[in-house]
């Protein structure tokens, strides 16, 4: 007797051996001479955990606590998880790990925290600052290793000139040795306009903020001025003359996401980067402006907008999307509201109706910059969105991205608005001039009196037929440009092509489908039974 062949491996535990895994590789924040003997107590005073429990016990009412890691460091969770549950063993408090954040990650995930009703969130590593609605939020950056005679020796070389105005400037966690960094070139190397920012620890003073980590500011050093909302300027006691960030040269520890670096290259007059991770300086090419002016134009004339969340829970994001959703309306345009916590090619272009996204995210790394054309559609921000939909198109050559600044330059445009007969230029095409061609669609909310309705059925008034003009498919007095698109498409769906294909009205005979799981359908019984015996 024949038996039929195994369709599956049995599991046993010879067949499945425990593969040993490799010692995982902390040397790039712990520092290349680092104990693994002692990993422990490193990782401990790394992300200062005396001081979290010492936080979380003077707020006993915290009995859920989440710890949000980013995916570099979510290597020390488990760690971090036995530590913490070693000191509040006899107690109710419990600890849960975000592994995967919904969208960027220096943003606090307040969304996935309030899936298991957290009281708190613990946010390590670097961080963008943001404000966030409810939640409170305690910052643990970590103190990284820092090879400060290799950086000082590749600042020299990029400014041989002691006179050179710089800033220094670093990532969250880095931003401790900036201090240090600064008295080096400045009482050392005897450099005269050097100034560093750092974490405005101010913030700390809100009740819903704190911050674990320390920030040593040198004696001979006073506040000289801010940068952005979340960063103070730091630089020589008794410096007077104001600070024009365009007149300083930055020099960077880490590198920054493309956003940040969009957003500095219009802040400084030159850019040079050091990465501990990486050899050597980085000068460029950075990200341009002169794409957003393009992208601006193609916002000017297009008819449908998609407005783009990555996430509900940063401060101001509600109101940011009521001002453009009024500015959009205003200028007889149509929108759509989306909220995709990490946007990526796929998922935009799903939606090929759009013309144009406009995107609200942290300012740090929530904001695509399309560098290489990889999606299908633009993305702007809601500042150059109000500037594309302005009636004179004035190009400032900033980058705004903090929402409060964008909702004030939105209500100045509206607040600046002459009412204009909506029929006065109803049928006057625009002229593209990224194509070189006039449109007639960049207005699709414009009012239609030239345009006739029929109702449907006599018996319901209220439901109309979609009207075809020379403008478009026009339902219910406007053109929609959903219709529109779906017109102009040569395959429309399943069943589409039965339009021009003959088709036999009585249809195809109920035919018994295959029945079973994957590995073993009823067939494959049958046969294995009747192969059995012969």
């Amino acid at each position: 007797m024949e038996v039929a062949p195994a369709l599956s491996t049995t599991q046993s535990d010879i067949t499945f051996q425990k593969v040993d895994g490799r010692e995982i590789d902390r040397s790039s924040y712990l520092g290349p001479d680092y104990n693994s003997d002692e990993l422990m107590q490193l990782v401990s005073t790394y992300y200062n955990v005396e001081a979290l429990v010492e936080y979380l016990k003077q707020h006993q009412g915290y009995q859920s606590v989440t710890l949000q890691f980013p995916d570099d460091l979510i290597k020390d969770s488990s760690m971090i998880i036995r530590s913490l549950q070693s000191r509040f063993d006899n107690e109710t408090t419990k600890f849960w790990v975000l592994a995967d954040t919904a969208y960027s990650a220096c943003c606090v995930d307040e969304v996935a925290a309030e899936h298991v009703h957290a009281n708190v969130v613990v946010h390590f590593g670097d961080a963008c600052l943001n404000a966030i609605q409810n939640l409170p939020v305690v910052y643990s950056f970590g103190t990284p290793f820092l090879d400060l005679p290799l950086v000082v020796e590749n600042f020299q070389r990029a400014f041989p000139d002691l006179s050179s105005k710089i800033c220094l400037m670093a990532n969250a966690p880095f931003s401790k040795h900036l201090a240090k960094l600064y008295s080096i070139l400045k009482c050392d190397l005897h450099y005269k306009n050097i100034i560093y920012s750092q974490i405005n620890t101010r913030m700390a003073e809100d009740e819903c903020v704190t911050i674990l980590d320390t920030f040593h500011v040198p004696e001979d050093v006073v506040q000289v001025g801010t940068f952005g909302s979340n960063s103070v300027l730091f630089g020589q006691y008794g410096k007077t003359e104001s600070i024009v960030s365009e007149e300083y040269h930055l020099f960077h520890l880490t590198t920054p996401q493309e956003p940040r670096l969009l957003y500095l290259s219009t802040m400084f007059e030159s850019i040079h980067i050091f990465d501990p991770a990486l050899s050597g300086l980085v000068t460029g090419p950075f990200p341009s402006l002169m794409r957003r002016y393009k992208y601006m134009h193609v916002a000017r004339t297009a008819g449908c907008i998609g407005i783009l969340v990555n996430t509900l829970s940063l401060r101001n994001t509600r109101e940011t999307i009521n001002e453009l959703v009024k500015l959009i309306k205003a200028r007889e345009k149509k929108h759509y509201l989306f909220v995709v916590g990490k946007p990526n090619v796929a998922k935009l272009a799903n939606f090929e109706d759009i013309d144009i996204w406009c995107i609200l995210g942290c300012s740090q790394s929530g904001i695509i910059v399309d560098q290489f054309n990889e999606f299908y559609k633009p993305i702007i921000t809601p500042y150059e969105l109000n500037l594309a939909l302005s009636e004179e198109v004035t190009w400032t050559g900033k980058w705004v991205v903090d929402f409060k600044d964008a909702i004030d330059e939105i209500e100045q445009n509206l607040d600046g608005d002459e009412v204009v007969s909506a029929s006065a230029a109803a049928d006057e095409p625009e002229f593209d001039v990224v194509t070189g061609r006039y449109t007639s669609m960049s207005r699709p909310l414009r009012a239609l009196t030239h345009v006739e309705l029929e109702t449907a059925d006599d018996n319901d008034s209220k439901q109309l037929t979609t009207k075809h003009t020379a403008s478009g498919a026009v339902i219910k007095g406007t053109v929609s440009t959903s219709a529109s698109a779906l017109q102009n498409r040569s395959w429309k769906g399943l069943g589409s092509d039965f339009d021009s294909i003959e088709v036999d009205d009585t249809g195809a005979d109920i035919e018994e489908g295959i029945s079973g799981v994957a590995r073993g359908y009823g067939f494959d019984r049958e046969d294995a039974i009747n192969k059995a015996n012969k």
